[in-house]
C-alpha cells in the first residue's frame, strides 16, 4: 500500500488524499493549498466514520519536513476545516445539519447574484460552455453515469460563480465550496435528484442565453435552495 493511501484514516479503514511531493518556494503555503484541495476532494458526507489525518504520513506523502505541514494544518484548523482532538488526532470537520443549511442558503444568495451579473456581462461563448457540460447526459440519464454527472454538476455551479465576474463573490464562496461541494456529491444520487437537477440546469442556461436577468437569478436561487430543503428532509446525511 502506498504512503498516500495511508494518509487519511477513518475508524480502521483508509482512504487516500490526492497529494504529490512539494519542491519549491514557501513549503507551508504549498502544503496548505494542496491539503485544502485534497480536503475539498474528499467525500466528507458520504460516510459516517470520522476522517482522521496522520501528520507523519502527510509529511511523507508531501516530501517535506514536519514543520510546514504542521503550520499548514494549523491554518486549516483556524479556518474551521480541521479539528484537533487531544490523544486522538486531527480530523476533517463535518458541519452540523443547521450549519450546512445556512451555508447552502448563503451560496444560493451569492450564486443567484452571479447568475444575474452573468446575464449582464458574460460573453455568449462562455455561457455556451455551461450547456456543453451536459452534452453526454442528454441521451442517457444522469443516474446511469452518476459519478460523471456529479462532477459536471459541481463544475456547473463553479462556472456560474465565475461567469458573474465578481471577485468578491468568488472569494466569499471559496471556503463555502468545500462543504457545499461535499453535500452536493453526497445528495446527487438520492431522491432522484440527478434527473431533476439536469432539468433545472438547462432552464438556468436558457435564461442566461436569453439574458433574462430576473429568471436567471430566480431559477439559480430556487435550484440551490432545493438542496437546502433536501438536507432538511434527509438529515441522516450528516448524522
Amino acid at each position: 500500500m502506498s504512503v498516500i493511501s495511508k494518509v487519511l484514516r477513518r475508524a480502521g479503514a483508509q482512504a487516500p488524499l490526492p497529494l504529490a511531493p512539494l519542491n519549491a518556494v514557501s513549503l507551508r503555503d504549498q502544503a496548505y493549498v494542496l491539503l485544502k484541495d485534497a480536503i475539498a476532494a474528499t467525500d466528507i458526507y458520504g460516510q459516517r466514520q470520522d476522517l482522521r489525518l496522520d501528520e507523519r504520513q502527510l509529511t511523507e506523502a508531501l516530501g517535506v519536513s514536519r514543520t510546514p505541514v504542521r503550520e499548514a494544518l494549523q491554518i486549516l484548523e483556524q479556518e474551521g476545516f480541521l479539528r484537533t482532538v487531544p490523544r486522538r488526532g486531527i480530523f476533517i470537520v463535518r458541519k452540523t445539519k443547521r450549519q450546512i443549511i445556512e451555508m447552502i442558503q448563503m451560496w444560493a444568495a451569492l450564486e443567484s447574484m452571479s447568475a444575474r451579473l452573468a446575464t449582464l456581462h458574460a460573453p455568449d461563448a462562455e455561457i455556451q460552455k455551461l450547456r456543453h457540460l451536459f452534452d453526454e447526459f442528454l441521451n442517457s440519464p444522469p443516474a446511469a453515469h452518476i459519478g460523471e454527472y456529479s462532477d459536471a454538476n459541481i463544475a456547473f455551479h463553479q462556472m456560474i460563480i465565475r461567469l458573474g465576474g465578481s471577485q468578491l463573490i468568488d472569494d466569499a464562496t471559496k471556503n463555502l465550496f468545500i462543504h457545499v461541494r461535499a453535500i452536493r456529491k453526497a445528495a446527487i444520487s438520492q431522491d432522484d435528484r440527478a434527473a431533476r437537477s439536469i432539468i433545472d440546469h438547462l432552464r438556468i442556461i436558457e435564461a442566461l442565453e436569453r439574458r433574462d436577468t430576473e429568471a436567471a437569478e430566480r431559477l439559480t436561487r430556487e435550484h440551490t435552495l432545493d438542496l437546502a430543503a433536501h438536507v432538511e428532509r434527509h438529515g441522516e446525511l450528516l448524522d
